[in-house]
């Protein structure tokens, strides 16, 4: 992929704040990057770890938002 622009390629490249709200979440066996909203909702970004059925489920879709409760491990 070639980009032509007169920007340097810090300013071009440089997505920090979009990248650091991104996380990694285990849903149902299904590893997916989310973006964390409020109220312990996520907006799922793209699954990184499922079967191939699992990209046809629209529950599961990028796009959708999923709700969980943090459990806190006595370990």
């Amino acid at each position: 992929m070639t980009h032509y622009t007169i920007l340097p390629e810090e300013a071009y490249w440089d997505d920090k704040e979009v990248s650091d709200s991104y996380t990694e979440i285990e849903l149902g066996g299904i590893l997916m990057q989310v973006r964390m909203e409020q109220d312990n909702r996520a907006t799922i970004i793209r699954l990184l770890r499922c079967s191939l059925d699992d990209y046809l489920n629209p529950a599961i879709a990028p796009g959708q938002q999923v709700t969980f409760v943090p459990i806190l491990n006595n370990q």
